[in-house]
């Protein structure tokens, strides 16, 4: 609706008593407060006494459509000293607390370590900070493990970040005889065989895996037969790996491990030898979940030549051993009762086998003669995690290309 110039206060007041039916009608909301702007500013409102701005509020809310209160509101703007207009929605954002430099930061640890869970990348990345004095992660430092996986989402996580998607594994179902019984002591090792795969009648490595039970310390090998005059200096080295004495050995009832030379060996060195029991697949389950996280992920499943298994033994001695016993967490288990009897193991924190080899009670007592707590926490604090696992991958690449060995997996962009 349109007038013709500014009305008097008396021709607001005939025209409120003979306009039945008459109300202005607008394109939108904005010319709606336009108009009513207008209208304020050409009466001269706030001058106006109370039966004329009466009747400035009859005439708005005749015109308008609008409540009382909406009435109110638009004249208390005005006489704010403000512009009657339509309010410009603005979605409410949170103010972002880690940057695009946190995301490729991420990254790299991820790729670096091979994507932990998050609790795991969680305490990597305290330890960085904390630990190892690197200022780059003070804010990724205080990050929750949940939050980690809302930056693996993000764009500028998922542009840098390469990940290598290795084929489903095949569960080895292993159990045990009679139960170990470390009782909080280091020293008690669950065993298994991983094999590299056949192709063509010719048969691929064996990766043997040994983790301690109280602390995971772990220790891998590779040898190129199964057989006992192969096995037997691959299971020598890797027991001269652990920093404390053997007190056990643990294996499933393969002949690799079960025969007089391995027992001879053992018994040589005072060690208990147990075996796997029928019905308690989950007995192995600590050395099962390394085999799939540790040696799997690393070596993937394709087949690759037995010639390859001294090079192989050679990077895991020097490169990824100590990587996985000094800086890569792990979840330690904590064994819950719920009020029906049912246990269960929940993974409240994570720690590496350093940290928690140097928690247990009287430790030096454990440890081999020519060791020192001194000489491993040297070696511990030599590098950063992330440095370490960066060293570790790249001897990995050079052992998949220099040293002929070839690696089959599919680089792939994470899922969201």
């Amino acid at each position: 609706m349109e007038t013709e110039g500014q009305l008097s206060l008396e021709q607001i007041r005939v025209f409120l008593e003979g306009s039945d039916g008459v109300a202005l009608e607008a394109k939108n909301r904005a010319e709606l407060y336009q108009w009513v702007h207008l209208l304020l500013r050409e009466q001269g409102y706030d001058r106006l006494g109370r039966a004329g701005k009466g009747l400035v509020r009859q005439y708005m809310a005749k015109m308008t459509g609008l409540g009382r209160a909406q009435v109110t509101r638009l004249i208390g703007r005005y006489l704010a000293g403000g512009e009657v207009k339509a309010p410009v929605y603005r979605r409410h954002q949170f103010p972002s607390r880690y940057t695009g430099a946190d995301s490729e930061l991420l990254a790299g640890v991820d790729e670096a370590h091979g994507v932990l869970s998050g609790p795991a990348t969680q305490r990597i990345l305290q330890r960085e900070f904390h630990d190892f004095g690197d200022t780059r992660y003070r804010r990724l430092a205080r990050i929750s493990a949940a939050h980690i996986y809302n930056l693996r989402r993000g764009r500028i996580y998922r542009q840098r970040r390469i990940s290598y998607q290795p084929t489903r594994p095949t569960p080895v179902s292993i159990g045990e005889r009679r139960a170990p019984r470390p009782e909080g002591r280091p020293g008690y090792l669950r065993v298994d065989t991983v094999h590299q795969g056949d192709q063509e009648g010719s048969k691929g490595p064996y990766h043997i895996d040994a983790v301690d039970e109280v602390t995971q310390w772990q220790v891998v090998g590779a040898t190129a037969q199964i057989s006992e005059a192969w096995l037997i200096p691959v299971l020598e080295a890797m027991l001269a790996q652990f920093p404390f004495r053997i007190l056990g050995f643990h294996s499933d009832n393969g002949s690799e491990f079960i025969n007089y030379r391995v027992a001879e060996l053992l018994n040589k060195l005072l060690v208990e030898q147990t075996k796997s029991r029928p019905r308690h697949s989950n007995d192995n389950g600590l050395v099962e979940s390394k085999n799939g996280a540790v040696v799997r992920k690393h070596m993937g499943y394709v087949h690759i030549a037995a010639e390859h298994a001294q090079a192989i033994e050679r990077f895991y001695e020097e490169q990824l051993n100590p990587y996985l016993n000094f800086h890569r967490p792990c979840g330690q288990p904590e064994l819950v009762t719920n009020t029906k009897g049912k246990q269960k193991r929940v993974y409240r924190w994570y720690a590496t086998p350093w940290e928690m080899l140097r928690r247990l009670p009287g430790v030096a007592g454990y440890l081999k003669p020519e060791i020192t707590m001194e000489a491993l926490d040297r070696a511990a604090r030599a590098q950063s995690d992330t440095a370490a696992a960066e060293t570790m991958q790249a001897a990995k690449r050079k052992l998949f290309t220099s040293g002929g060995v070839h690696e089959n997996r599919r680089t792939v962009e994470m899922p969201v």
